[in-house]
């Protein structure tokens, strides 16, 4: 079973999705250490349980019906939410944090939908407790915040002691705890999901900690964990309220209205859990402070709103949160965005934003991103314009500015946007459509033509014509930024010549006394290769003359050839006018191993095929021999 975890001031762990009792009894023990080597820690856990127990008395909350007013304030509680990265995705959205903000004011004030989840014999229970978060407007030092600090760490994850809560541990360092909630966002070890401080713990380490894949219910998210429960969960600890087992076995839990149960449960249990001899409703299990799935989870209840009422009391260990002005935005001083964000200079890698400059101003701070993307990055500069580099080409990118006037920081200027251009290499053509041999292009037999295979699916197919007086057929392909292949068709289709030198090695195929009429050449890339940055150049040639293979180019144009690459069942040999004769064909797998051996009779300009449907997917070799000339050609099979 999976489990949500969570701490008592310390810590439960969660490894391979099982809770293990010796983990269970270890952070019990930790927490007794705590008590037992801090006198000053244990004194207040007794002066603040007897102020709890005095405010519940006073109330007698379990004769109350959940309608009355007894607690009828609403309790506003700043919240700095503190993010610290090591990669690109521990690095949340404001959307994913402002997801868990609206989610801790559902619960905590009984506006979750799932509330029909909960059975009828706990609905007289339910507590709407009257506690509202907001992400603080205002830092510790008076000037305006999104009440959201990013940092990157060197961390690649924190555990339970505390390092995420000092810059000098990688982490960052608490706000005033006696004004905020602070919320720590990072990448936890050993599967923990998160834990808390109980009320009366240090300052410099009071709040919640959080794995960032438990935080909210959007973006970087995961499942089972992923509705916010843990938070929720974790800031119900801040407030002073147990495990609803009471850390032991059928133990108490603090509270008047909540059944005791033997242990925590993981999951969705079936309803009714009875345990504990406790009746015939059983385990309040859908209760936030035990441990099953988030979907599982719905309910406060009202004797756990009366302890988490009683901190917040004049009294309270958490009173002081009653005066924070962390809520309330900065309104001493004014600061206006910047006018008129212009892009320029715009290229396939790079643009300039500039905007006029503000009154007061003492520096700006820029935003960018794909428009594709979910978070922006962001630039300070004092400048009143900044140069982004590095951008992708033919990409969309939003930009924004704001100004910062000592320390107040204006809003941000509406969005804007821009385009990087193209990448255009110096061809004839780029991006042609002529993906197929009906769309061949037409070309001038004698005139070079420079082209992109722009991407790994880009097909160039071209077209020209022979005369009478010159039938004879040269193609040439040269300058290849990559391993360029090239197919000669002639005028009823069918594929006469074929070039399929290795690497970057110049083509040439020579066809010789051919029909007259429209011949077709197709230009590929072998294995897909492409290049969006550079031309390769075809030339086709027509001649009265026999094109014949002399030394040179026998490398570029192979006697035989071999198609289609990759094959399936059956391939295809291509010979030229200068191959003829019995030939015997070898098959090679890459190791030099020899598959398989067979004898042809190859003709001038012929043709033969041969069954590979045997052959496994991978790289052959074709070993041609008739006597005279002993050739050896690659095969990719592909079934």
């Amino acid at each position: 079973m999976k489990q949500k975890l969570f701490s008592l001031s310390v810590v439960l762990l969660i490894l391979s999705g099982q809770l293990f009792a010796q983990r269970q009894c270890a952070s019990h023990e930790v927490y007794q250490k705590q008590l037992a080597t801090n006198a000053e820690f244990a004194q207040k856990q007794r002066d603040i349980e007897a102020f709890t127990q005095s405010y519940i008395n006073q109330g007698g909350s379990m004769q109350f019906a959940n309608t009355m007013q007894r607690g009828a304030s609403v309790y506003n509680i700043p919240v700095v939410v503190h993010v610290l990265y090591n990669t690109t995705a521990q690095n949340i959205s404001d959307a994913q944090i402002l997801s868990q903000i609206d989610i801790l004011n559902k619960d905590f004030q009984l506006n979750n939908a799932d509330t029909t989840k909960i059975p009828a014999a706990f609905k007289s229970k339910v507590a709407d407790c009257k506690i509202q978060f907001c992400l603080a407007k205002r830092d510790p030092n008076g000037a305006a915040t999104t009440g959201i600090v990013r940092k990157s760490t060197t961390k690649t994850s924190f555990g339970s002691d505390d390092g995420v809560k000092s810059n000098a541990t990688g982490g960052d360092n608490a706000w005033n705890s006696s004004q905020y909630l602070n919320l720590w966002v990072c990448n936890l070890g050993n599967s923990l999901l998160g834990y808390a401080q109980f009320p009366g713990g240090a300052a410099a380490t009071d709040g919640v900690v959080i794995l960032y894949t438990a935080f909210g219910n959007i973006g970087n998210v995961a499942a089972p964990f992923n509705l916010g429960r843990t938070a929720t969960h974790e800031v119900g600890h801040w407030l002073n309220l147990r495990h609803i087992w009471g850390d032991a076995n059928c133990g108490d839990d603090f509270v008047g209205d909540t059944p005791k149960q033997q242990t925590s449960n993981y999951g969705c249990p079936t309803y009714p859990h009875v345990t504990c001899s406790n009746g015939t409703a059983g385990d309040m299990f859908m209760n936030y402070m035990d441990y099953v799935d988030d979907q599982c989870m719905q309910m406060f209840s009202i004797g756990q709103k009366d302890r988490m009422y009683s901190v917040l009391q004049a009294g309270g260990a958490r009173a002081s949160l009653a005066s924070s002005l962390g809520c309330t935005a900065p309104t001493a001083a004014t600061c206006a965005a910047p006018a008129n964000p212009t892009a320029s200079s715009i290229t396939s890698t790079g643009a300039t934003i500039s905007w006029t400059a503000a009154t007061g101003a003492t520096g700006y701070s820029l935003q960018y991103k794909l428009a594709t993307a979910t978070s922006f990055t962001t630039i300070t500069t004092t400048t009143t314009s900044f140069s982004l580099t590095g951008l992708a080409a033919s990409a969309t990118y939003n930009y924004q500015v704001a100004t910062n006037c000592n320390g107040i920081v204006s809003a941000y200027t509406a969005t804007s946007s821009f385009t990087t251009t193209a990448i255009v290499a110096n061809c004839v053509d780029v991006l042609e459509s002529n993906n197929t041999l009906a769309t061949a292009k037409a070309i001038t037999a004698g005139t070079a033509f420079t082209a992109q295979i722009a991407s790994s699916t880009d097909k160039d197919y071209y077209s020209f014509s022979n005369t009478t007086a010159a039938k004879n057929i040269q193609i040439n392909l040269t300058n290849l930024p990559a391993d360029y292949d090239v197919v000669l068709y002639n005028p009823s289709g069918t594929q006469v010549g074929i070039s399929q030198s290795s690497g970057t090695t110049s083509e040439t195929i020579n066809y010789n006394n051919g029909v007259v009429g429209n011949y077709k050449v197709y230009v590929y890339g072998y294995s897909s290769a492409f290049s969006n940055t550079k031309c390769y150049t075809l030339l086709a040639k027509t001649s009265g003359t026999t094109f014949r293979t002399t030394a040179a180019s026998e490398t570029a144009s192979p006697m035989v050839a071999i198609y289609p690459q990759p094959a399936a069942n059956i391939a295809t040999i291509q010979f030229n006018e200068n191959w003829k004769g019995a030939t015997t064909v070898t098959i090679i797998n890459q190791i030099g191993g020899v598959i398989s051996n067979q004898n042809i009779n190859a003709e001038s300009n012929g043709a033969a095929k041969i069954n590979i449907s045997a052959l496994k997917n991978g790289m052959y070799f074709i070993r041609l021999n008739n006597g005279k000339n002993n050739i050896t050609q690659k095969l990719m099979v592909q079934h």
